[in-house]
């Protein structure tokens, strides 16, 4: 990215007893285009409200990821992008099995099917999908990430890695606001890993396996995101 974001938005106060985050940046610091992918529109249409463009080949493997509850699924819905194009949110997923089970039985008892059927379907459509695959995962974990390197290494896709970047809050507030809260515990992990995983990317690296990295805060992507390939 070539313009000044802040990338600070929405982390003024902190989770509860979550102290390592006293340290999160809160500073004006200019987000970079970090490895490449393509560059921004200029100053004046972004200020228009055009989406940023993301030029990938046919065969990628893009994983939007960020903290649970940053808007990726609402980023989703709102993703211009080209015939042929897989875009896999674990909420499809949820949706056909809440649709296919009691009504009564909690998330959290099937919440690991979901996740299952999902990756699954990650896998499936890297082999099989004619054009580009856009995945939503939260991907805070290195392992997460590395299972997602090997399905696209295996598949032969580029690997695209797109950060959604928002504060615990701002985080916190989406959970509320889809009425689908993860335990405290878990986020609390959650935000401290991704605190690494933002801070990596600010100093200009990205995360193993992964060829291109882009770093986008909810403002920049309130247009939504254009998905583009070379033709």
């Amino acid at each position: 990215l070539n313009r000044s974001s802040d990338l600070s938005s929405g982390t003024r106060g902190r989770p509860a007893r979550s102290r390592p985050l006293r340290h999160h940046p809160r500073t004006k610091i200019a987000a970079r285009n970090l490895c490449g992918v393509v560059d921004d529109p200029d100053e004046s249409v972004a200020a228009a409200g055009a989406p940023p463009a993301l030029r990938v080949p046919r065969r990628a493997l893009v994983v939007l990821a960020g903290l649970p509850g940053a808007g990726k699924s609402t980023l989703l819905t709102r993703l211009d992008a080209p015939e042929r194009t897989a875009i896999l949110d674990s909420e499809q997923v949820r949706a056909r099995l809440r649709a296919a089970l009691p009504q009564r039985l909690p998330y959290r008892w099937y919440r690991p099917l979901v996740h299952f059927a999902h990756r699954t379907r990650i896998a499936w459509s890297c082999c099989f999908a004619r054009g580009p695959v856009i995945a939503h995962e939260p991907s805070t974990r290195g392992g997460t990430r590395l299972m997602l390197v090997l399905f696209a290494v295996l598949t032969g896709r580029r690997r695209v890695f797109v950060w959604l970047h928002v504060g615990p809050e701002e985080a916190l507030a989406g959970q509320h606001a889809r009425g689908r809260l993860i335990r405290s515990r878990s986020f609390r992990q959650h935000v401290h890993r991704a605190y690494r995983v933002h801070r990596r990317l600010l100093a200009g690296g990205r995360p193993r396996g992964w060829q291109d990295v882009r770093l986008f805060t909810r403002r920049d992507v309130s247009g939504g995101l254009r998905l583009e390939m070379p033709r």
